[in-house]
């Protein structure tokens, strides 16, 4: 069975066939929002983090929305296996009462995000001189501020219906922030013109930018007045960049994509928006390692994990079926390497056409 999948942009696929495959083509890396469904990319993390880049010297800017954020907080710890191998068993592990208040889902995932960082996590990942870590959060503007549902909710469905006539018309609503690593120059570059806002990473602000990047709307409390940002509602970063339709500077290196679908969706409003692709020119330097079709059908109930499953599972079940899906994302880090050992990548790579 072929486990993975990887796709390339025009560009990324042409330097591959010319230089070959190795992690110094790469400058960037992106990792998506999605909660649970990142568990099937466990695997890949597992490699990727500790081996796939182990020995570089040139700095890596990794950037990351709500899951992918905290994945990438991971990264760039000194020890980051053990890191993402604490996020995986904690966040996998937890457990909610029947009806949980957004009180009770803040307070959990603020305990992960403290057992995930430990003691030192904040110092290491700002000042680490290889692994430039960025987490993206949408900073609310208007009714999307509030905390009260009914106010937050109009909000929402105001962005939503906004959104669905222009992209663009997002930022009425929400203003783009990377909390970013102090020595880093990344510049980042939106198709759709929407403006972002740049703010160092200190220890201080470091956990309260990795909540506020994972802050679901309505689900989770969203994190005000960030140390070092303007004054404001700071919520999940996925609202403007779920999967993502960005390109990235100074440096002119490809961007490694671990993701759990071939077919990226820009903003958490464009999940429904069949239509709404992310523009060709982003993904031109993109290399994407995608979990194949028939790697899916065969974890358990045929599916990627998502958070659905806290309404739709017992809690055992859930464990035992996201525990069994961690375990078996092994293989596609596993299939991975053997590709990069073997210098076979290029044989596996197809063009990307979703654009």
């Amino acid at each position: 069975m072929q486990v993975l999948d990887i796709y390339a942009g025009k560009n990324a696929l042409a330097r591959i066939k010319q230089e070959g495959f190795s992690a110094n083509l790469f400058d960037y890396m992106l990792g998506a929002s999605g909660g649970p469904k990142w568990f099937v990319l466990a695997g890949l993390d597992r490699y990727i983090f500790p081996e796939f880049f182990a020995g570089r010297t040139k700095p890596l800017n990794i950037i990351g929305s709500s899951a992918g954020a905290f994945r990438f907080a991971c990264f760039a710890q000194k020890d980051p296996l053990s890191a993402i191998n604490r996020l995986a068993e904690r966040y996998s592990h937890t457990v909610y009462s029947d009806k949980p208040t957004a009180k009770e889902i803040t307070e959990k995932g603020a305990a992960l995000l403290s057992y995930v960082l430990g003691e030192n996590g904040s110092e290491e990942i700002i000042n680490n001189p290889v692994i430039k870590a960025h987490f993206i959060v949408a900073k609310c503007k208007g009714l999307t501020q509030f905390e009260a549902k009914p106010i937050q909710m109009t909000g929402l469905i105001a962005s939503a219906s906004a959104n669905v006539l222009k992209r663009k018309w997002l930022e009425k609503f929400y203003q783009r922030y990377l909390f970013s690593s102090p020595s880093s120059d990344l510049i980042l570059n939106d198709p759709n013109k929407m403006p972002s806002y740049s703010v160092p990473l200190t220890a201080e602000n470091l956990p309260q930018a990795l909540m506020a990047s994972g802050s679901i709307p309505i689900v989770i409390e969203g994190v005000r007045d960030i140390v070092g940002a303007p004054k404001g509602m700071y919520r999940d970063g996925g609202i403007i960049d779920y999967h993502f339709d960005l390109t990235f500077g100074p440096q002119k290196g490809l961007v490694l994509y671990p993701h759990f679908y071939s077919k990226p969706v820009p903003g958490w409003f464009d999940k429904s928006l069949k239509k709404r692709l992310p523009h060709a020119s982003s993904y031109e330097d993109v290399v994407m390692l995608v979990p194949s079709d028939e790697f899916v059908a065969s974890l358990p109930y045929g599916k990627i994990p998502d958070r659905k499953d806290f309404e739709d599972m017992p809690a055992k079940q859930r464990i035992e079926y996201w525990q069994t899906v961690i375990s078996k994302s092994d293989s596609l880090g596993q299939a991975f390497k053997h590709m990069c050992d073997n210098q076979q990548v290029v044989e596996h790579i197809k063009p990307i056409e979703f654009s």
